[in-house]
């Protein structure tokens, strides 16, 4: 019966960027900025204290770091520390963009393809987030990240640490602005080559772009592999550097990758509902739904899998990343820790549980946004203990930067949405995808 429906349905469909939107994005921008300045003001003031280390002293979590008392805290650590923050979070949510398409590729699936474009759009964003995060990195690279300290790895020094030094062939800054220039460039990259592929079938037809884009697809997914778990390492991880996981790099996929799925479902329906994307139907927002529901499930098993197993292996230098959340820096950690485990799993998992609920728009909103910024908080609980400490918090700063990546994100999706069809009109799996029925 479906199919009988969607015949009607016309694939010419142009994206309006309107002046009203990039009016309201660039006041969303501005009221950021206003915040993140009101922010700066109250912590350059007494809002953040200079004491970093007797605090952290007296919960232990010196150990974390090794000698963290060694430099003193600057108030200004704490917008280095949100800007590396919604760097990483947006860096993700582009990049699964790119995933998505380069699976769905691999797997010749023709569901997808009437709002390819959605995912297709986001990995424009990855300049901007891989700038900002090399700009963080030289300017307080040296604040956040301890293996960057001076003499950290000499033995003569007075700041030398053995467990440090043993890691140095990977954490030194030359090779780490290597590893971040490189995982940007081919991410970017692969995703320039898809899109040109893409924009070309659209004009010319057949099934030369799409064989290419399946290789190419691959390629995109053999390089992922690898470095969505080194990244993980270098962005996260590292900012722990006593600490360590077998499980980060699956923790930090599963993660980006739900957040990514949440974002793109979101913007799906909000075009649905704005009049756009008339092919997509209820079998497409079902399929969708299931996507979340199933990577939210995953993501909670990495992260209970990952929690277990240090747990019961109650190793020091692996426990003591759970003290730090759970009793270091007077527990300011704990609540954001348990809000993540509410938001990421225990909403979505029960909200979209059945049938129906994958197929209301209502219900898929308020899941996806309870993904969106419960991951938001995984993030920011993974980077901030080991960054500011007890100087961490949500205030004017927190809330500012997200309001500016959030705008410009979204301005970025919408410009490249305006530059083709909405509906891939000469995709080869086309046909496929307007008679979807999983009825």
């Amino acid at each position: 019966m479906s199919a009988h429906h969607h015949e009607a349905v016309s694939v010419e469909e142009q994206f309006e960027f309107t002046s009203e939107s990039k009016r309201q994005l660039a006041i969303g921008f501005g009221i950021g900025v206003v915040l993140v300045l009101i922010g700066a003001y109250l912590l350059a003031n007494g809002g953040g204290g200079h004491e970093a280390a007797h605090g952290a002293a007296a919960h232990g979590a010196e150990h974390a770091h090794g000698a963290a008392g060694h430099h003193e805290y600057k108030w200004t650590t704490r917008l280095w520390a949100n800007l590396w923050t919604n760097s990483i979070y947006f860096t993700g949510i582009s990049v699964i963009g790119m995933f998505f398409i380069c699976y769905n590729y691999l797997a010749q699936a023709g569901w997808s393809v009437v709002f390819k474009r959605i995912p297709e759009a986001m990995p424009a964003f990855l300049p901007v987030t891989g700038l900002l995060m090399l700009l963080t990195f030289f300017v307080a690279g040296h604040d956040m990240f301890h293996w960057t300290q001076e003499g950290i790895t000499d033995p003569k020094s007075a700041n030398y640490d053995a467990i440090i030094a043993g890691k140095s062939a990977f954490l030194n800054t030359p090779f780490y602005i290597i590893r971040l220039v490189i995982y940007f460039t081919l991410w970017y990259g692969l995703w320039r080559v898809l899109r040109s592929f893409s924009l070309k079938e659209d004009l010319e037809g057949g099934t030369e772009y799409y064989e290419k884009s399946i290789k190419f697809g691959v390629a995109f997914l053999v390089v992922f592999a690898i470095t969505s778990s080194t990244a993980a390492w270098d962005f996260v991880m590292s900012i722990d550097t006593h600490w360590f996981s077998t499980m980060f790099g699956w923790y930090t996929l599963a993660s980006w990758h739900v957040a990514g799925l949440a974002v793109m479902t979101l913007t799906v329906v909000t075009l649905k509902e704005r009049g756009y994307l008339q092919a997509v139907n209820e079998s497409h927002l079902h399929d969708l739904g299931k996507f979340c529901f199933a990577f939210t499930v995953f993501w909670t098993y990495v992260w209970f899998a990952q929690f277990l197993l240090i747990y019961y292996a109650n190793l020091p230098e692996e426990a003591i990343y759970y003290r730090e959340r759970f009793s270091g820096y007077g527990g300011i950690f704990k609540g954001p820790f348990f809000i993540n485990i509410i938001l990421n799993f225990f909403v979505p998992f029960l909200v979209l549980m059945t049938r129906d609920a994958k197929r209301t728009t209502r219900v898929l909103k308020v899941a996806c946004w309870s993904i969106i910024v419960g991951h938001y908080f995984d993030f920011w609980n993974n980077v901030m203990p080991g960054t500011v400490g007890e100087h961490a918090g949500f205030g004017p700063v927190e809330f500012g930067f997200i309001l500016m990546f959030a705008t410009a994100f979204i301005w970025s999706v919408s410009t490249q949405l305006t530059k083709a069809n909405l509906i891939p009109r000469n995709h080869p799996m086309l046909e496929e995808s307007l008679h979807h029925d999983i009825a």
